[in-house]
């Protein structure tokens, strides 16, 4: 028998999806902040305009069939990364989430690009999301915007026990979209390391926003770990989700449910409701 230490640290972890998302293959749809204080696209048009917006995205979400959503600072760009993440962002992206969680019964998550860490945490928990979605969770690499990180599990572990927060689950990338990992990490070694420090289910991506990842990198990675969970995290869309889905334990989709297919645009809640439907294998 395990010690009792390691019966708490596993309690910790779920078993499967639906612990979060009430079902085992969830759905779940992004709402992209319009630019926060401080963005270079950001002009003045204050928060309750960022509100509405989140807000309106959220509720075609929740109309589509969605299981869940996360709340992320997508067009904070450039990207900052880890600790340059300025305090303006991080407040900002808290009370948008806050509202939208006010405004749709679904389990909510947060992702602050690129790598928030320990902020991200604090974001969720001003917030009351359910889990976060962390970039960079082990390993190291370089970012679009050329920012070196690295991983950030070892604070964000020990902050998450200090702030009595473990009902917050974390879903980590592993290969993820925008960067290029140091040379030597494979992603046998990436998911090995993400899964040994406790992340709960683990992020596929392909090599941008909006860029699926290759079918066959979904295969190994799903057979590389073990019983947890794998999430699609970029380029799904109408055409591919059904052969995704047969491989995957869940799907995050952002760009591909936008009117017109336009990442910039709002959510579109009929592309929603197909993209729900197919995913279902329906």
């Amino acid at each position: 028998m395990a010690p009792l230490w390691k019966q708490q640290l596993d309690s910790l972890r779920i078993r499967d999806l639906s612990e979060i998302f009430g079902t085992p293959k969830p759905v779940v749809g992004m709402v992209h902040c319009w630019p926060l204080p401080g963005a270079p696209g950001y002009t003045g048009y204050g928060m309750d305009t960022i509100i509405e917006q989140a807000r309106r995205d959220a509720v075609a979400l929740a109309e589509g069939g969605c299981d869940g959503l996360i709340v992320e600072n997508m067009w904070d760009v450039p990207f900052r990364a880890g600790a340059h993440i300025q305090p303006e962002s991080i407040a900002a992206h808290a009370v948008v989430a806050r509202a939208v969680k006010e405004t749709v019964n679904l389990p909510m998550g947060i992702n602050l690009v690129h790598n928030g860490g320990v902020a991200l945490l604090g974001i969720a928990l001003a917030a009351g999301a359910s889990f976060i979605r962390v970039c960079m969770f082990t390993g190291a690499g370089v970012w679009d915007a050329g920012s070196w990180d690295e991983g950030c599990a070892a604070d964000l572990m020990r902050r998450r026990a200090e702030l009595h927060a473990g009902h917050i689950k974390l879903l980590a990338d592993v290969d993820k979209k925008h960067s290029v990992r140091f040379p030597g990490i494979d992603l046998a070694t990436h998911i090995e390391w993400t899964r040994f420090f406790g992340a709960d289910g683990l992020i596929i991506s392909g090599r941008m926003t909006g860029d699926a990842p290759d079918l066959e990198k979904v295969r190994q990675a799903r057979a590389m770990a073990g019983d947890t969970p794998i999430l699609l995290g970029s380029g799904t869309d109408e055409r591919n989700i059904a052969a995704f889905m047969e491989v995957a334990d869940g799907v995050i989709v952002g760009s591909s449910i936008k009117e017109d297919g336009e990442i910039a645009n709002p959510v579109d809640v009929e592309r929603v409701r197909r993209f729900v439907r197919l995913a279902r294998g329906g």
